[in-house]
C-alpha cells in the first residue's frame, strides 16, 4: 500500500485544509459493489483509489477504481498510472485524492492502514481514507466515513519512535490517531427525481423485520472478536511488565556494582593505593530494548470500537425484547379473558 501513493500528485502546502468530503453517487456505488464482492467471494479487505479534485475547502470524489489483487506479475504503481491515463483520455477526473477500504463492523484500525494513510498524506496533503462498513450496510445502515491522520499521528510516524516516553510527549492515544471528516453524497437532479419516483413505487413495508429477535449470531461474533483483542492486549501487557521487571533488576545490579566499586576504592585509598580505573557503566549493563507501544495502542482502539458497537447493539436488542415481552403479556391476558 505504501507505494500506491507514489503515483499521486503533490498538493501545495499553502492550500486550505478540507472541511468536508463530497462524494458522487457513482463513486459510492462503485465502492459498495467492490467491497461487497470481495466480502462475499474471499472475505478479503477491499481497497481502491479515489479520484477527484480539491475545490476551496471541499474534497470532491468523482470516481474510483479498485486496486489489483496481490499478483507478483503485476506492478501496482504502473497499473494505477495506466488507469489514470485512460480516465484522462475520456475526460474523467484523474487526480489521486485518497483511497478506500472495507471494514467489518466499523473496526478498521490497523497498523497497515495507519502506515498507508501516512504515506498518502505526506504525498497528497488533502488525501482521505474512506471506510465502508459491509456488515452494517448489509443490515440496512449505510456506513461510509472519511478519515485523516492527526498532526500528532503524522509526527509519530515521522520520528518512528513508539516508546512510552515518545507517545506521552506527543500526547497521543488511539482516540487521537484519526480525525473524522464529514462526508456528503451528491447526486444529480435527474437521479434525485428518479429515486423519488422509485420510492413511491415501492410498496410500504409491514415493519416486521424491525422486530427480528434473531440477534444471537451477530452478538456472538462481536463478542468473540472482542475476546481475541482482549487476549492480544493482555499478551502485550505481559511483555511490557516483563520489560519493566528487567529494568528494575538491572538498576538494582547497577547500584550494587557502583556501591561495591566505591567500597573498593575507599579501601584502596586507605592503603594509599591508586583507585580502580573508571569503567563505563552503560557498557557493563546494556539497556534493554523498550517494546514498541504502537500495537497495544491500536489493539486498545479496536477493543473500544467493539465495545461501543456491542453496547449499542445490546441496547437495541433489549428494547426489542422488552417490547415483545409486553406484546406477549398482552396477548396472554387477552387469551385468558
Amino acid at each position: 500500500m505504501a507505494s500506491r501513493a507514489g503515483a499521486s500528485r503533490r498538493v501545495p502546502e499553502n492550500e486550505a485544509a478540507i472541511t468536508y468530503v463530497q462524494c458522487d453517487g457513482l463513486a459510492v456505488m462503485k465502492i459498495v459493489k467492490h467491497c461487497h464482492e470481495e466480502s462475499y467471494s474471499n472475505m478479503e479487505v477491499a481497497q481502491g483509489a479515489l479520484l477527484g479534485l480539491v475545490v476551496e475547502n471541499r474534497l470532491e470524489i468523482t470516481n474510483c477504481f479498485p486496486f489489483p489483487k496481490h499478483d507478483d506479475t503485476m506492478d501496482e504503481e504502473e497499473y494505477q498510472l495506466d488507469m489514470m491515463r485512460r480516465l484522462r483520455r475520456v475526460n474523467v477526473d484523474h487526480f489521486h485524492v485518497g483511497w478506500y477500504q472495507s471494514a467489518d463492523v466499523g473496526n478498521f484500525l490497523s497498523q497497515s492502514l495507519l502506515e498507508s494513510q501516512y504515506h498518502y498524506q505526506t504525498s497528497i496533503e488533502e488525501s482521505v481514507v474512506v471506510i465502508y462498513d459491509t456488515k452494517k450496510s448489509a443490515r440496512g445502515f449505510l456506513t461510509l466515513k472519511a478519515y485523516r491522520l492527526t498532526p500528532q499521528a503524522i509526527a509519530m510516524y515521522k520520528e518512528r519512535d513508539y516508546t512510552p516516553e515518545a507517545l506521552r510527549n506527543l500526547k497521543i492515544g488511539y482516540e487521537s490517531l484519526f480525525i473524522e471528516v464529514p462526508i456528503v453524497i451528491r447526486n444529480s437532479p435527474l437521479t434525485n427525481i428518479m429515486m423519488s419516483e422509485l420510492s413511491e413505487m415501492i410498496p410500504e413495508e409491514e415493519g416486521s423485520k424491525f422486530l427480528d429477535l434473531g440477534t444471537a449470531s451477530v452478538l456472538e461474533g462481536q463478542l468473540r472478536s472482542l475476546m481475541d483483542r482482549v487476549d492480544e492486549l493482555n499478551q502485550e501487557a505481559i511483555k511490557f511488565n516483563r520489560y519493566q521487571l528487567l529494568v528494575v533488576r538491572q538498576q538494582q545490579d547497577k547500584h550494587r556494582w557502583l556501591l561495591k566499586r566505591a567500597q573498593e576504592n575507599a579501601a584502596r585509598a586507605a592503603k594509599d593505593e591508586p583507585p580502580l580505573p573508571e569503567e563505563d557503566v552503560n557498557k557493563l549493563f546494556k539497556p534493554h530494548t523498550v517494546p514498541p507501544r504502537l500495537n497495544p495502542m491500536i489493539v486498545a482502539g479496536q477493543i473500544n470500537t467493539y465495545s461501543q458497537h456491542i453496547s449499542q447493539f445490546c441496547s437495541q436488542s433489549l428494547a426489542k425484547l422488552y417490547l415483545t415481552q409486553a406484546l406477549q403479556n398482552a396477548k396472554d391476558a387477552k387469551q385468558n379473558n
